[in-house]
Order: C-alpha cells, then sequence, then structure tokens
C-alpha cells in the first residue's frame, strides 16, 4: 500500500511540475499539496518517527498556503514551513543515532552554511520590504537543519538525510532569488520553477526514505 502511495505522491509531484509557474488554481494547489501529504502518510502508516509525521505534515500545509500566492498566504506558508524546519531540526538532534559532534566534523560543510546564510541575509534584507522580519527569522532555521542534520552518521538510509536536506536548501535558496532578487522580466525566471519543485520534493522524499 505505501509504496502505491509513494508511486502516487510522484505522479503528482511530476503532473505539478509543469503548473508550477501558472497561476493559482484549485488542481494546482491539489497536486501541489498531495506530493507531500502522500508522503507524511506513508511516514504515519509505516510508523516513522513522529518528528518525521510532523515535519512533512507541516510542509504540505506550508504547499498547499503557498500555492494560493497571496501576501498573507505567503506569510502563512512561511511559517508552516518554519515549523516544519524546526520539526526536522529536532527529528535530527534526538535520532538514537544522532551524535552532536559530528556536526564539526564537516567543517567544510558546516563553514559554508554559515557564510551563506550570512550572504542571504544581506542581500534579501534590503529587497524584501515588509517580509523582511519573517524571511530574516527563517535563514537560519532553513541553514539550522542543514546543520544539524550534519549530527547524523553516513550509514545506511542516513546517508541520503544529508543530500536531501542540501536539495533543500538549494530549493529555498532558488525560490528568494526569483521572489525578491531577480526583476520581473529577468530571462531566468522562465527556468527557476523548474528547478525549485524537484529539488524540493526530492528533498521531501529523501528524508522520508532516510528515516523510514
Amino acid at each position: 500500500m505505501t509504496t502505491a502511495m509513494f508511486w502516487l505522491a510522484g505522479l503528482c509531484a511530476l503532473a505539478y511540475l509543469p503548473l508550477s509557474p501558472r497561476p493559482a488554481s484549485a488542481l494546482r494547489s491539489l497536486l501541489k499539496t498531495a506530493s507531500v501529504a502522500l508522503l507524511a502518510g506513508i511516514a504515519l502508516l509505516q510508523a516513522a518517527p513522529l518528528l518525521l509525521v510532523l515535519a512533512l505534515a507541516l510542509c504540505a500545509l506550508g504547499d498547499a498556503l503557498l500555492s494560493r500566492e497571496t501576501d498573507s498566504t505567503f506569510m502563512a506558508g512561511i511559517g508552516a514551513f518554519a515549523a516544519g524546519h524546526l520539526a526536522y531540526i529536532a527529528l535530527f538532534l534526538t535520532h538514537p543515532a544522532s551524535e552532536p559532534a559530528l556536526i564539526f566534523d564537516r567543517p567544510a560543510i558546516f563553514w559554508s552554511l554559515i557564510i551563506l546564510g550570512i550572504v542571504a541575509a544581506t542581500l534579501l534584507a534590503p529587497r524584501a520590504g515588509d517580509l523582511k522580519i519573517p524571511v530574516l527569522a527563517y535563514i537560519p532555521i532553513i541553514l539550522g537543519m542543514g546543520i544539524t542534520v550534519l549530527a547524523l552518521p553516513e550509514t545506511g538510509a542516513l546517508r541520503w538525510a544529508l543530500p536531501a536536506a542540501l536539495a533543500f536548501i538549494a530549493s529555498d535558496l532558488i525560490l528568494a532569488t526569483e521572489k525578491f532578487l531577480l526583476p520581473e522580466d529577468h530571462p531566468a525566471l522562465k527556468i527557476t520553477p523548474y528547478l525549485v519543485w524537484p529539488l524540493y520534493w526530492v528533498a521531501q522524499a529523501g528524508l522520508l526514505i532516510a528515516f523510514l
């Protein structure tokens, strides 16, 4: 049953891809939300850690909100995703195999994320307008997920957690660049939706696989 649900989630994600740059619609919202909500359902049915179920469910809620593309739903969507990232952070740090000391065993990744956060905050702060505070609050949360995942050993299925978390960060950075840094007529906007969504969904699927 859960295998069928996973393939259905993948089909929903694939069907959403060509709709990602289009205006908000009921079908677009349904496909986007179902793509991750089904992953949350799999985690629940497979008795995965409850923090994983919570993280996926919160991200699915964030997808539903962001798919409406209004300022109010964008703010609520950021809140849902921030809560989802915090759930992932808690999952990474409370997993039985977690060793916080491992975070500093990969200094290149650790310091790259710290520098990335400083650069992102510097670039986004003057351009985020009324969303400046939530955007700046979101940056350390998403990068915190990337840092805390380093506490997990790269053994067994857990080896998928780090690349999945990094893909998640990449998708969020491209999305922030798309929304706040690029002018409306920039040619890159024709391809950014096709980068954000695959990175994001593969990240969620990878995190599910890592913790099942």
